[in-house]
């Protein structure tokens, strides 16, 4: 156990990756393979552990290939969302010091559009077709951009076999800030050898998920997300199956599950609800015996859509509370969730408190800041004034949440700091937004917001004041809409967008947004606060 080339040495045929569309197939042999070949390119770029790389891909075949390249040769890989705009990708790369990246032509119009002297720690730039040589599926007809090298004909000069030195690498993630640019997450290599399974695979992933070798963990939502990453690598550590959607659809999900005999997967809840409002004969078509575990996290779950869904398929569901901090984490079943509906558990890593703003330790039924101790380092990348404003003496962290403690230690989310917005499983922050809007020649001031929404847990709501002496028209909010889609990834914009007379801000400059917010999550006696 441990990395892809233990499993190629035992069974080496045995699938180590399906797309779920395509039903194109790396096995084991071909996977650890083609990761060498990327792994020695690597090093003939002159990347040692600890330097930088990224990737930026749909979900397709290769994703994994380059992950493993990189976690077998100690780099640092940052996965860029998929559905970002050209400037925010050239800040990313950039800003983690990447000196390689990996795209695909499915991609090649944006990020090809990258000015490269905005990038200049960047040596080589690849690009690759997505489907696997011999195999079946369908390609991009995207061009490769000038000064881009064909990703497939870049590794096929090197060796199939191992690196001489191999060295575990890790993920340096990028997480929005209230401040609206990311910020990279960077926790230390990992310090065990790179044939051993690390600790917290054994203790989470094969303890508490069931993990093994015969199982097929089918993976439905986008891979450069936190998650997706951390259990797919799991999947590829104990020798299974990972079967990857190329995008989530309900229908399709229940039919994957029966198709693939799935047996582990993971869902935000927004996937939940669009499972559940399918047509009765829709969400009774499949089989789903084979389903053993359904991991959720990454946003609240309802408590009636979550006690719909144990109706549906039993008490198979594992809910987990954590950050890609890796600073701590918290864990409960089914059974538990039942005895306690909405808990998001008791700590399974590290320490757990709840402090007021002060620091000082709060008693159960207390709402304050949630903090974990003990569980994992990490920084945030060339940004030490956001590592501290995270900290609390005593090696106390936070990833921004508000919530409680019952006296039997299991926790629960009441609230978010900075009014970050979660819609269907996805952290978006208002402020990169604000930024956007108020540049609009119309636009005298605005607040972005989380409204209340069925399906997604949450949508984007703008309210706009007008300049002195524009109308506000349902023409003007579709114009604003169209302004900021033109600028910034299409779902961080507003859905919809009011207007007000008169924003409640002080002469000082604050907003006092929970004045507009609170009006439409029905709380008509809010305070400023």
């Amino acid at each position: 156990m441990g990395h892809p080339g233990v499993h190629a040495a035992t069974r080496g045929d045995h699938p180590a990756i399906i797309m779920a569309g395509s039903a194109d197939t790396l096995t084991y042999r071909e996977l650890d393979e083609r990761s060498n070949r990327l792994a020695h390119l690597l090093r003939a770029a002159g990347l040692r552990p600890g330097d930088h790389m990224a990737i930026f891909m749909e979900n397709q075949i290769r994703f994994m290939e380059v992950i493993w390249a990189a976690f077998r040769s100690g780099i640092y890989v940052t996965a860029i969302n998929s559905f970002l705009t050209t400037d925010e990708v050239a800040y990313i790369v950039d800003d983690c010091d990447a000196r390689l990246v990996v795209s695909s032509r499915a991609k090649a119009d944006v990020i090809g559009a990258i000015d490269q002297r905005s990038t200049p720690r960047v040596e080589r730039w690849l690009m690759t077709d997505g489907v696997p040589a011999g195999h079946g599926g369908q390609g991009s007809s995207g061009a490769v951009p000038p000064d881009w090298e064909s990703y497939e004909d870049a590794i096929a000069r090197y060796p199939a076999t191992p690196i001489d030195d191999q060295v575990p690498g890790t993920a340096m993630l990028y997480s929005s800030g209230t401040t609206g640019r990311p910020k990279g997450i960077k926790r230390p290599l990992p310090d065990h050898p790179i044939d051993e399974l690390d600790p917290r695979t054994a203790n989470f992933f094969i303890s508490r998920y069931r993990y093994g070798p015969d199982m097929v963990y089918l993976s439905p939502a986008p891979m450069y997300h936190a998650a997706p990453l951390a259990y797919s690598n799991a999947v590829h550590r104990v020798g299974g199956t990972l079967v990857i959607m190329e995008r989530f659809d309900a229908a399709q999900c229940l039919a994957d599950i029966e198709r693939f005999r799935v047996s582990h997967s993971q869902f935000v809840p927004t996937m939940f609800v669009r499972m559940l409002k399918l047509d009765e004969d829709d969400r009774n078509a499949n089989d789903l015996s084979s389903l053993i575990v359904a991991v959720h996290a990454a946003a609240p779950c309802p408590v009636p859509v979550k006690q719909q869904m144990i109706d549906w398929w039993g008490p198979i569901l594992l809910e987990y509370y954590a950050g890609t901090e890796g600073n701590g984490a918290t864990f409960i079943d089914s059974h538990e969730w039942l005895e306690r509906p909405g808990s998001v558990g008791k700590v399974r890593a590290g320490a757990l408190h709840i402090c007021d703003p002060e620091g000082n330790e709060l008693g159960p039924g207390e709402v304050g800041g949630i903090y974990f101790s003990g569980g994992g380092s990490y920084e945030y990348h060339k940004a030490p004034d956001k590592t501290e404003a995270a900290k609390l003496p005593g090696g106390r962290t936070t990833l921004g949440d508000i919530g409680y403690m019952d006296e039997d230690g299991y926790l629960y989310l009441t609230d978010r700091q900075a009014h970050m917005i979660i819609s269907g499983g996805v952290n978006i922050y208002p402020q990169e937004i604000e930024d956007t809007l108020i540049t609009h020649s119309k636009v005298a001031d605005v607040a972005v917001f989380g409204v209340p929404d069925p399906e997604m847990g949450e949508q984007v709501k703008a309210v706009v004041q007008p300049l002195e002496g524009v109308e506000p028209t349902e023409e003007l909010a579709a114009e604003l809409i169209n302004f900021v889609r033109q600028r910034i990834a299409h779902y961080k914009c507003p859905r919809s967008v009011d207007f007000e007379a008169q924003l409640p801000r002080l002469p000082t400059g604050k907003l006092y947004k929970r004045l507009l917010r609170d009006r439409y999550w029905g709380q008509q006696n809010s305070t400023i606060v």
